[in-house]
Formats: C-alpha cells, sequence, structure tokens
C-alpha cells in the first residue's frame, strides 16, 4: 500500500531480485478506484538512494565502522542502559507500522519510559490531539454537496482525496476555503478567505459566529471568542451551503500542524456539528491513526514530541526519523539530539545529521520491504507483506526490535513470528483533553511552513524523478510584492532569515502578514517554525 499519506491506496510492486523497478495501481473502489498519485507510483526511486544504510554500524572515537548485528545490538542495549528511563525519549515515524509501534511500546515500558511520540510535526498539544478515522467514509466524498476546506492544500496533501472532492464538484458541489496562502486547487472554489497563519483562527471564528447567527448554539469554551468575532456575507453562504445537504468539513495539514490547531480543531468541530455536515481530519503520517489506537503515545506523566526536545532527554531512540526534516521545529530537534549523551537510530538511510548525532545506526526495511498492517483514514487495516527485498544486511523493523527487546531481556519479546507478535497487540484507549493553546498577541511577520508535495518523508526525498518535477519548488521565501515594500526588501533578490539566505519570491498567492518558507529543504528545515515570527533582512 502507499505509504506517503494515510488514504492507504492499494499498489502492486513489481520487482526483479527484490528491487523495485515499478510500481502501478491495483483497484479498490473503496480507497483510491483505479488511481494512484504520482509519489506512490515514482517513490521507489528513492529506496535506492546512495546514503542507503546496509549494515549496521557503531560511532566508535567519533568514527562510524561497519560492524555485525550481534555487536550493534549490544551496544544499541549498553547505550539504552545508561540513562534511567525517565532520561529516555523514544521518537517515531508516523509512517510506522502497527507491529513496530506496538514493539516500541514495549521496549519502552520495558525501559521504564513514558516519552514516546509519533506526532512529530504538531506544534499544539493543549487537547493532546490523535489521529482519527474519517467522520465522513473517502468513498462518499464525491457525493457531497458542499464542503469547508481548512488550512488545507488538500491536492498536494492527499492527491486522491482531492480527486474524490473534485468530482463532487463536478456534479454542483461548492467549495469553500479558509487558508493561510491561495493554493492551487483543480476546481473552482465558491468562496475562498485567504489569510496570514496568525489569522487564521480569527477567521474561522467569524463563520462561527454565522452558525451562531443561523440558529446554533456556541460552546461554551468557544462563546465568548465567537461573540467577539467579526464575520461577513461570504461567511453566511458558506453556512447556509453546508446546511444544503451531505457536506464535509476538511481540517488539512496547515490546521493540523498550525501552532493554535486546537482552536482550528475545535471550531471547524463546532461548524460541523452546527450544519450537520462531517468532520474529516488529515491524519499527518501513514499511519498516524494506527499508531493512535496503539497508544504509541506519552504515557502517565510521559513528555510529547515537543515537550522531549524542549525538554532534552539524555538518551534518544528514532525509529524511522530523519532529522531535521521530519520535525516541526528542525532546529530545535537537533539541539536536543546534539546534547543527549546517545542516541540509537533505526533507520534506512545514513543522512549526515543522523551521523552527527547517532551513536549506533541498526538499519531497517521500508515498507515496501516490510511485513506489517497500516490503519487508513477509514479506519481500514490493511496488512502489507514485504514485495521487494531490504538491501544488504537491512532487516525488517520488527524483527529488529525483537532482538533488541530479547538482548535486554524485557517482556514481551517472546515470540516467534509475526502471527506470534499481533497475538499480543491491542488497542489503548487515549484521553483527549478540552484544552486551547493560549493566543499570544499576532506578530507583524510569521512563517508559513508547508511540507512540499515530494519531500514529505525520507524516501521522498531522495526520489529523483519527483524533486525534479516543478511542483518541487525551489526552497525560497514567497511573500506578497505589498509585504515586499513594507519590509524594504521590493528589489532584493535574496533576504537572510537568521543565519541562512535564501531567494526572495514575490507571490500573489501568500497573504499580508505571511512569508511562506515551504519545510523540508536542506536550507529550511532549522529554520523558526510554522506561526514563528521571522525577521527579514537583505542577504
Amino acid at each position: 500500500i502507499g505509504y506517503h499519506d494515510a488514504l492507504g491506496s492499494n499498489l502492486w510492486l513489481h520487482t526483479r531480485r527484490g528491487e523495485v523497478l515499478r510500481t502501478v495501481p491495483r483497484d479498490n473502489e473503496a480507497i483510491n478506484e483505479c488511481w494512484l498519485s504520482d509519489r506512490d507510483r515514482y517513490s521507489h526511486q528513492g529506496m535506492y538512494a546512495a546514503d542507503r544504510i546496509l549494515a549496521p554500524e557503531v560511532k566508535r572515537d567519533g568514527q562510524w565502522q561497519a560492524t555485525t548485528w550481534e555487536d550493534a545490538l549490544q551496544v544499541a542495549g549498553e547505550a539504552l542502559k545508561k540513562a534511567p528511563g525517565s532520561e529516555l525519549g523514544i521518537l517515531v515515524h508516523p509512517a510506522s507500522s502497527n507491529e513496530e509501534g506496538d514493539l516500541l511500546m514495549r521496549l519502552a515500558r520495558g525501559l521504564g519510559s513514558a516519552h514516546v511520540d509519533h506526532r512529530l510535526r504538531q506544534l499544539d498539544f493543549a487537547d493532546n490531539a490523535v489521529a482519527a478515522t474519517f467522520a465522513l467514509p473517502v468513498a462518499n466524498v464525491d457525493q457531497v454537496r458542499a464542503a469547508l476546506l481548512i488550512g488545507s492544500d488538500l491536492r498536494h496533501e492527499m492527491p486522491l482525496l482531492n480527486h474524490r472532492l473534485h468530482q463532487a464538484v463536478k456534479k454542483g458541489a461548492k467549495v469553500f476555503a479558509v487558508n493561510p496562502a491561495s493554493f492551487d486547487f483543480n476546481y473552482r472554489l465558491t468562496g475562498e478567505s485567504i489569510v496570514a497563519p496568525q489569522a487564521l483562527v480569527d477567521a474561522l471564528l467569524g463563520l462561527a459566529r454565522a452558525a451562531v447567527a443561523a440558529g446554533a448554539s456556541a460552546p461554551a469554551e468557544l462563546a465568548d471568542a465567537i461573540g467577539s468575532a467579526q464575520g461577513d456575507q461570504g461567511d453566511s453562504d458558506a453556512i447556509a451551503a453546508l446546511k444544503s445537504g451531505q457536506a464535509v468539513v476538511i481540517l488539512g495539514e496547515a490546521a493540523v500542524t498550525h501552532p493554535q490547531a486546537s482552536w482550528l480543531r475545535a471550531i471547524a468541530r463546532f461548524i460541523a456539528d452546527a450544519t450537520g455536515a462531517a468532520c474529516n481530519e488529515l491524519p499527518v503520517g501513514a499511519n498516524a491513526i494506527g499508531l493512535g489506537k496503539l497508544g504509541v503515545l506519552p504515557g502517565n506523566g510521559g513528555l510529547d514530541a515537543q515537550a522531549m526536545l524542549a525538554q532534552p532527554r539524555k538518551s534518544y531512540i528514532l525509529y524511522g526519523v530523519e532529522p531535521p526534516h521530519d520535525f516541526a521545529d528542525g532546529s530545535a530537534a537537533l539541539k536536543a539530539l546534539r546534547a543527549a549523551e546517545q542516541v540509537v537510530a533505526f533507520s534506512a538511510y545514513a543522512s549526515p545529521a543522523l551521523r552527527e548525532v547517532a551513536d549506533v545506526i541498526l538499519p531497517i526495511a521500508l515498507l515496501p520491504e516490510n511485513d506489517g498492517t497500516m490503519i487508513n483514514v477509514d479506519g481500514l487495516a490493511q496488512g502489507v507483506m514485504a514485495g521487494a527485498k531490504a538491501p544488504g544486511q537491512a532487516r525488517q523493523g520488527w524483527k529488529v526490535l525483537r532482538a533488541l527487546g530479547g538482548a535486554l531481556h524485557l517482556a514481551g519479546f517472546e515470540f516467534d513470528d509475526l502471527a506470534g507478535l499481533r497475538d499480543g497487540i491491542s488497542e489503548r484507549a487515549t484521553a483527549p483533553r478540552q484544552g486551547l493553546a493560549a493566543r499570544p498577541a499576532a506578530a507583524a511577520l510569521v512563517r508559513l511552513a508547508t511540507w512540499p508535495i515530494y519531500r514529505g518523508d525520507a524516501v521522498l526525498r531522495r526520489a529523483t524523478a519527483l524533486n525534479a518535477h516543478p511542483l518541487n519548488r525551489a526552497p525560497a521565501v514567497r511573500v506578497n510584492a505589498a509585504e515586499a515594500q513594507r519590509q524594504g526588501l521590493a528589489d532584493v533578490a535574496q533576504v537572510r532569515v537568521g543565519e541562512v539566505a535564501l531567494p526572495l519570491v514575490i507571490d500573489a498567492a501568500v497573504p499580508d502578514g505571511a512569508a511562506w518558507i515551504e519545510a523540508a529543504q536542506d536550507l529550511t528545515a532549522t529554520l523558526p517554525p510554522y506561526g514563528a515570527a521571522i525577521t527579514l533582512s537583505k542577504a
């Protein structure tokens, strides 16, 4: 199945001697019909990049050495025993399988750590949000009469869900958007509100006010904010359209990763309830729903992904994670990892940044080389069988975790095969909170950070054809002409953000008060995070 978003597209791998040569769609009317997004079709090129790690490696006296599995597991085990469990942080990539996620929780329990999280790109944890299944199934999205997109570049975030919405528009559906930039849709929007990230909550409160004016009762925690909001006729039109028939509110990645995501989520749910619409929130990560169901999350007193970096641990386990690109705040991630006494990395690749911070790298398989289970946006558990062979001495992640847990003599690692592992897996309920993030005074200029369609994970970042595609824009600071004038940068070709110099691009799609700097590029991965106040200067 596809592993670059949580749709779970079904596909076939065409292989030769264990190597993927081609990826083609496998028909499934309920999920991807007969289609496949380009990133699922062509990403296999990234599997065989030059920095794919082919054997376990250990850093001794500052030098990396290839070694045996036995030695590497012994070094990893000894490293993990050096500090108490309270000083161990476990950061998990949100495309990890259910089996890998459950074993990581067993490892965390055995080592006494409550600090486990897969929500690496989340900035706001006030409501302890975890990815949830869609209220309106994917197969029904092409039947809606109206849709509201909140913080969503849907065409890039989940291309085949966007295709379903495109089909609905062809049948007359009205689509409204509240977004931090004018994203490029392949259908006409009926109404669009484009505001800087710091104004996104206020724009949505205007819609909520229109819902109250149409007869809905505001929830207590939002009542004051809705009461003081400013609305317009466009808000009333959108609410009326959502009430006119089957409708859906879609909360996109630019909302879920927003520094005030708890507000956007609460207001979106109120608007959905008030209009009778379904509320679908895009998961950030191919198996974010599965990992959420299994409780691959902080335990009692455990730190979330952001807190683990803000309050650095002495030890870290990185599972399938590539710093700094996979984090909401790449600079904070590198700072915490550099200061750690030991870092054990399970990874398919050995990037320069990973080699800098890690002490041991255990090479693991990618999903096309793996057996495992993933849960898609509809809550459907889909099993995958390894279609390709992991190169060199790389091993399936669950096998490496089993070997490490066994070497440490921890409970829960006594199974012999995948069936035995699955017998021991159970879901763990997570307790949502009714919290809302603080809303500081709006800064004059903030960063809009979106993840480019072909830079969302380590495999995509190495897929040569996808990265040569025009959609994969070169890193730049994008502002509108008026903002460039205000900043005194109207005739400047390059600007400096902190220590980084980037081209300045005048882009009418960007609202006042925002500088759109896409994430996950080598030059941008350590810049201040989404929503952070930034200063631009002449380079």
